[in-house]
């Protein structure tokens, strides 16, 4: 009987349609299309400051709008972003435009194909509609109808076109948190990702009313008078329709509902007959609802006239579905044993694009709504939630997704290789130091190791990673200081990070000089050019040491100079930092103007004649390493009595003349080379221990042996 019934409604459709067409007049999606606006003059009409607005662009395309330099705002087109089929089966295409702070500032309707003229409804209340959002925010959970309740902003709906503002309210709010998200405006939320479940098709019991409602599988959703009565205080529908008192807890509405293409569910509800019908026109990814009601109609009379359910809608998530007269079978018994009577009965098919999940919550909501005029009205909705059970569905593990990495965290992750060897190459440096007195014994393997790390320097940290240090550092730790310190400003370039750490501490424990002499890559450079050099003979001149300690004076002339400019201003100090050629040499690698070119390769040329010259008398970065030189804590630098007097050797060999001629070593311009240590303990080269080893053999050969007789 059921299947007959369903059959002849479906033969009155057809042939209601035909009488349409046949007398002229085509299907309502049809009737009415309103034409497509150009969305630039309505940006324009709304930036009246705007002195640009540039082209849509981006993986979600979004218009910038400019007054000047300054960003003032942001437009989009909802369908770019989240197209949502309305009443029609079209989407509604809205321009929607927010300030850089998420706020919106406007929404217009650019195009929508919604038969709203025939419901005697004028296309301004769809404008006044859009309206609306002008003022709030992107932040807002925004619903249509009812009162404004805890997390909800409420916006008036629109009678007679209830669908069509909720597709656009949710049109709107999708977009513009996509957008706002892309944009920064707002933090993305990390969800756990779900994967869909599948209903188990090969599993049936047997079970009447009772059991089913009992266990949940069938849920309810019962409004009294009075609940009702409540949800319209403050609005102007407060006093129409008021139930007396006496019937205040009366039944308002009583609505049970569930998915009925679960074979437990639906074969108990409809008969093995029925459920198969119903179930042979699902499509894959398809869902029948099944809804049985008493009291207020959850079908309304909407669907009589355009063919829609104004007054139900399932939500999920952020999707709301609606349903149309196509997705509806009306239900005239059912089989199960113990049903109550009801008024309505009704199975609607949940199309596959809605892409709904058996297997995850979801709420019913039905609208419920009251006349204020002729045609104007008001309505609120209520929800009724529904879980289904775990016996019924295959669900997936969720996938928990890794927390979203700050712009920090992913920067040290991709570089997570160069910090590794970086952070090895600091040990090895450590050991170097710890251990020195025991290589420093072994010269030919220390120069060998020492050289070979040179390389090292230049190579990776310097050309590959662009590890070079910069005096323009220095005064941006130091303005940060005196601001508002962030470690995010230095933690962005990791290598750059690890190198101040590392010249932190060998400056606490060594000075600067560990940093100078083995891990600034410029300097290294200079060092490898020089023994290059003097491997092939190149003469080499060195000052006399009265005009080379005046020399000093100048690097840190150049520091404060620069530091006086920084005060000022940062950015005219960066331009006169140039004097350092680390950024032409190791950041750009000598591809820019001429004049950096030019300044940056006379100053590693000039080292084929003479060791580290920049080093000595023009860096910034060293002066101000130097300063902090009085707070290390060692000095492993080891010296005797005779050096300096009457022993020069130390002070001749020294090839940056860091050793003064009365022996002591300045350790504000030794870069702790160890060629020093080498000589100290090499009895061919240090004249204290040459004198020492004469001695001991002269002694040794001037002893008397002793003659032992009997």
């Amino acid at each position: 009987m059921q299947k007959i019934s369903l059959f002849r409604t479906t033969i009155f459709r057809a042939f209601l349609f035909l009488l349409l067409f046949m007398g002229g007049v085509a299907p309502a999606s049809a009737l009415f299309v309103s034409p497509p606006k150009d969305p630039i003059p309505l940006i324009k009409k709304n930036f009246p400051s705007a002195t640009k607005i540039a082209e849509k662009q981006g993986e979600i395309p979004v218009w910038r709008i400019y007054k000047d330099q300054d960003i003032i705002g942001y437009a989009f087109e909802t369908n770019d972003v989240a197209k949502i089929p309305a009443y029609s089966g079209e989407p509604v295409n809205m321009l929607v435009a927010i300030d850089p702070q998420g706020n919106y500032l406007t929404a217009k309707v650019l195009e929508h194909h919604e038969p709203i003229i025939l419901a005697g409804i004028p296309e301004k209340k769809l404008w006044a509609f859009a309206d609306q959002y002008t003022g709030l925010s992107v932040k807002d959970r925004i619903k249509v109808g009812g009162n404004k309740s805890e997390g909800y902003v409420a916006v008036d709906g629109l009678s007679g076109a209830t669908v069509t503002v909720m597709v656009m309210n949710v049109a709107v709010t999708k977009a513009a948190t996509k957008v706002a998200q892309s944009l920064g405006i707002i933090k993305k939320q990390q969800t756990i990702i779900q994967p869909p479940s599948t209903i188990y098709q090969d599993q049936f019991e047997k079970a009447d009313w009772l059991q089913l409602t009992g266990d949940g599988s069938i849920r309810k959703l019962y409004l009294t008078n009075e609940k009702i009565d409540e949800a319209f205080i403050g609005t102007e529908a407060e006093h129409i329709g008021n139930i007396p008192a006496d019937q205040k807890q009366g039944m308002f509405a009583e609505i049970y509902f569930a998915l009925a293409d679960v074979p437990t569910i639906g074969r108990n509800l409809f008969g093995d007959a029925d459920y198969e019908w119903l179930m042979q026109s699902l499509k894959p990814g398809e869902h029948l609802l099944v809804v049985l009601g008493n009291g207020y109609s959850f079908k309304g009379s909407g669907y009589v006239r355009g063919g829609i359910f104004d007054r139900l809608q399932i939500h999920q998530n952020e999707n709301a579905i609606s349903f149309r007269d196509l997705d509806h079978n009306r239900i005239t018994d059912l089989y199960i044993a113990g049903a109550p009577a009801f008024k309505e009965m009704s199975v609607f098919r949940v199309q596959a694009h809605h892409e709904l999940d058996p297997g995850s919550s979801w709420q019913l909501e039905l609208l419920v709504r009251r006349q204020t005029g002729p045609v104007d009205s008001l309505f609120t909705s209520f929800k009724g939630s529904y879980d289904m059970l775990e016996k019924y569905v295959d669900t997936p593990p969720a996938i928990v997704p890794e927390p979203e990495l700050s712009l920090t965290q992913q920067v040290w992750k991709e570089r997570q290789l160069e910090v590794m060897i970086l952070l090895a190459l600091l040990s090895v440096l450590l050991l170097i130091l710890f251990f020195q007195d025991v290589l420093v014994r072994h010269p030919t393997f220390m120069h060998n190791l020492r050289h070979g790390f040179l390389v090292v320097t230049v190579v990776f940290i310097g050309w590959s990673w662009g590890g070079q240090l910069s005096v323009v550092n220095v005064f941006t730790f130091l303005q940060a200081l005196m601001s508002d310190f962030s470690w995010d400003l230095f933690l962005l370039d990791p290598i750059i990070f690890i190198l101040w750490c590392a010249a932190a501490v060998t400056i606490l424990l060594w000075g600067r000089a560990v940093y100078c002499g083995w891990l600034c890559p410029f300097g290294a450079l200079q060092e490898l050019v020089n023994q290059l050099a003097r491997h092939f003979k190149i003469p080499q001149f060195e000052l006399p040491y009265a005009v080379h300690e005046r020399l000093w004076t100048i690097k840190y002339l150049i520091l404060l100079g620069l530091f006086g400019i920084s005060l000022d201003s940062l950015s005219m100090a960066e331009q006169f930092a140039e004097i350092e050629p680390f950024k032409t040499t190791f950041l750009l690698k000598f591809d820019r103007e001429w004049p950096f070119v030019a300044w940056a390769a006379f100053l590693i040329l000039l080292n084929l004649f003479n060791r580290k010259t920049f080093c000595r008398y023009l860096c910034p970065l060293g002066a101000a390493l130097s300063v902090t030189n009085n707070v290390r804590l060692f000095n492993w630098l080891k010296r005797r009595p005779d050096c300096g007097t009457p022993c020069k050797t130390c002070a001749k060999e020294c090839e940056i003349q860091a050793i003064q001629p009365d022996g002591v070593i300045n350790m504000r311009e030794c870069h702790y080379c160890l060629d020093c240590q080498i000589t100290y303990y090499n009895e061919e080269k240090c004249p204290p221990l040459k004198k020492l080893a004469h001695k001991k053999r002269r002694n040794k050969d001037q002893d008397i042996p002793v003659v032992v007789t009997e």
